[in-house]
């Protein structure tokens, strides 16, 4: 590992540093060699306000693009007197600051004091990335990750202990740290997700993209999780910005500061988005068409999200189901509520769930639906308590059937049982229970649902096809693939791929 260089000088007596510029002050690392350094006589041209601090970038630039010229001061009784396009020279102390343990930490300015005004209305331009500035990276978060950002063990290195030299043009993580504090302009910028409920949305600019998809978002692949891509947060300003873009969504060139916040590098816009061009629509249906046999049969899958017979995007679902699915031979369904929803009655039944659901179906396609599913045990299957959440299946039973049904309870292990008969149709394997559960009592699914296995006959089949329709552990719990922790903590993954290997090889579900 590199060393980085020492920046500063100091008296033995104050532990004062004198005189450093902005760079300086940052140097080429995630944590400042300065932290905790009181430092006098810094001087910056104010290039935006916040509500608790300003920016300040410095007039005495070097050549390194590893070194941040630009920094955030915190403190709120600096700001009011202050105008953007001021420089100013000021005192205070470096620090690292971060709200949560999993955080890159934000070098700062803290408890600024003899704050100058050396001049006034100068000139303030952001950097254009991409243009002023290098690209961002487009494969490798952090040269910590072992190139592969989901490689295993996970948070074998923290980048607050190993505190790397930034490498700009080859990490994602090091580009956007390399430009923390700094006022930038984002062109042509285009959603690639829905924001979040506070206006956050992820955007990509005019620079180099991998994973382009059709629908105008990026697509993660093998050792690529797309570090060009960055969040715009909340303006500065106090205005809001949209809460109903969506993907592929165009807005006006975005101006704003980078900064590291609630676990993410971030943009904070001066103002708020202003959407220019709408796409024109959230994904395109499928192009697959059933032949209503086994010749060629369609399926779909969807996670219905807490689904129960009074949610509100019941209706949305069905829609999705019959215009973009298109209505297919089967549908694997995940997060089905029973019909109390969430509340917590010891009703497990989602009879009325599934009835609601296949009723909407019918309602926008006359196609009706049957469903096959097996109620969990009361609060034994994880999600929202007292929703019992569990897979389930609907079907167009003109077309699949399920191949000698025999549903099994909760905790009923549903195994192969060998061929038997002289019928072509007995002389495929059967399940014990179908639909049945993989190994219910199985460690792996404590408080969490089952994977539930089916065998059906399709029409002008003569023998039947099998299926498993599987919702594993929830993620939660893993870091931000902008965080400390390298590679990032991925949640659940070790109870994830003890259900994989459950699903995969259980000894209870084996043809003999």
């Amino acid at each position: 590992m590199k060393l980085a260089p020492v920046f500063w000088a100091f008296t033995s007596l104050q532990s004062l540093v004198t005189a450093l510029s902005i760079a300086e002050i940052n140097g080429n690392t995630f944590i400042s060699l300065l932290s905790g350094k009181e430092v006098t006589d810094v001087t910056g041209l104010l290039i935006a306000k916040g509500p608790n601090g300003v920016w300040i970038r410095s007039t005495t630039p070097d050549d390194d693009e590893a070194t941040s010229e630009a920094i955030y001061v915190f403190g709120r009784n600096v700001t009011a007197a202050l105008t953007v396009g001021d420089i100013i020279s000021l005192d205070g102390k470096v620090t690292e600051y971060r709200s949560n343990a999993n955080y890159i930490y934000l070098t700062e300015i803290s408890s600024p004091k003899n704050v100058q005004v050396v001049s006034s209305g100068n000139e303030v331009t952001p950097l254009v990335i991409g243009k002023d500035t290098l690209s961002p990276p487009t494969v490798q978060y952090s040269e910590l990750d072992g190139g592969d950002i989901y490689s295993l063990p996970n948070a074998v290195a923290n980048i607050s202990e190993v505190n790397p030299v930034l490498d700009p043009a080859k990490y994602g993580l090091d580009f956007w740290e390399s430009l923390s504090g700094e006022l930038v302009t984002v062109k042509a910028p285009r959603a690639i997700k829905t924001p979040n409920k506070y206006g956050d949305t992820w955007v990509v600019g005019d620079w180099e993209i991998t994973g382009e998809n059709e629908h105008g978002g990026v697509t993660m692949s093998d050792k690529d999780s797309n570090p060009e891509v960055i969040t715009i947060g909340s303006p500065l300003d106090g205005t809001k910005n949209p809460t109903d873009s969506k993907m592929g969504d165009q807005f006006e060139d975005i101006t704003g500061v980078v900064q590291q916040t609630f676990g993410f590098y971030a943009i904070l816009p001066l103002t708020a988005l202003k959407t220019t061009t709408l796409a024109t629509a959230a994904a395109p249906p499928t192009t697959l068409v059933s032949q209503g046999k086994c010749k060629a049969l369609t399926f779909g899958s969807y996670n219905v999200e807490n689904l129960s017979p009074t949610s509100a995007h019941l209706p949305d679902v069905a829609g999705h189901i019959v215009e973009y699915l298109k209505t297919p031979d089967l549908v694997f369904i995940q997060e089905v509520q029973d019909d109390s929803g969430p509340t917590d009655d010891g009703v497990v039944t989602a009879n009325g769930t599934l009835t609601a659901l296949v009723g909407a179906i019918k309602s926008r396609s006359n196609v009706t639906y049957a469903f096959a599913e097996v109620e969990p045990a009361s609060n034994e299957d994880g999600g929202q308590p007292g929703g019992n959440i569990r897979v389930a299946y609907i079907y167009r039973p003109e077309v699949v059937s399920l191949y000698k049904p025999n549903q099994g309870g909760a905790n009923d292990a549903t195994e192969v049982v060998a061929a038997q008969g002289k019928n072509n149709s007995d002389r495929a394997p059967a399940l014990s229970f179908n639909p049945g559960r993989i190994d219910p009592a199985n460690a792996a699914w404590e408080s969490s649902r089952k994977p539930l296995a089916a065998a059906w006959m399709a029409k002008g089949s003569k023998k039947p096809f099998y299926t498993v329709n599987v919702h594993w552990s929830s993620k939660g719990g893993g870091t931000s693939l902008h965080g400390d922790r390298r590679p990032p903590i991925n949640g659940a993954v070790d109870a994830r791929m003890a259900q994989a290997n459950v699903t995969g090889v259980s000894s209870n579900f084996h043809c003999g």
